[in-house]
């Protein structure tokens, strides 16, 4: 399976680009931000997913390993695929994306073109219960609890756990977000992306 390429853009069209590496040219389908990169440098790297399907093997392309690995959590999602996890994540910023799966708004993320409500209530209930799930200390208790965390914390916890990084790193961003000054979730969780790795 291909994972990661770098190259030089040989055409670029409607979200695709054609990337030459080592002499061969891989047609990559993008999402919005990295496509706008490789278009406007006219080389660059993507993280890779490839699915391979009866009517052909289809790439597609990614910024980070944080926008692929939400990428394939949206796909996981039944109902949704990569077509539709692109457009998502072309249409949202992964903080934008985070922000609402972490607090259940159906309402933003029904906004992307494409997307109904119901496929956005699923997204919400299937993502939301796994990131949920893995936040569980050693003796299987959940760690981010309602009781003891301000609400906004707590949704800015799972939402960067959204993007795969584990419970602690998670916990660290968002404390030292807050003793940056930062006050609202997108402000903790724009902050906190940035410093996490």
């Amino acid at each position: 399976m291909i994972g990661y390429l770098k190259g030089k853009v040989l055409s670029h069209n409607d979200g695709a680009v054609l990337l030459e590496n080592n002499g061969i040219g891989f047609e990559i389908a993008c999402s919005a931000q990295v496509y706008q990169k490789l278009v406007k440098d006219g080389f660059g790297e993507v993280f890779v997913y490839t699915a391979v399907r009866e009517d052909g093997i289809f790439l597609y392309g990614f910024e980070s390993l944080e926008e692929k690995g939400m990428f394939l959590k949206l796909i996981s999602v039944s109902g949704v695929g990569p077509k539709m996890g692109i457009t998502v994540l072309s249409q949202m910023s992964l903080s934008s994306l985070a922000i609402a799966i972490a607090t259940s708004d159906v309402k933003t993320l029904s906004k992307v073109k494409g997307l109904g409500k119901k496929t956005a209530e699923r997204i919400i209930l299937e993502l939301r219960e796994k990131i949920t799930e893995t936040v569980v200390d050693e003796d299987g208790v959940i760690a981010v609890k309602e009781e003891s965390v301000p609400e906004e914390n707590k949704d800015a916890v799972i939402a960067l756990m959204s993007l795969g990084f584990t419970k602690q790193e998670c916990e660290r961003a968002v404390k030292e977000a807050l003793s940056a000054g930062e006050k609202t979730i997108e402000k903790v969780i724009a902050y906190a992306i940035k410093h996490i790795k």
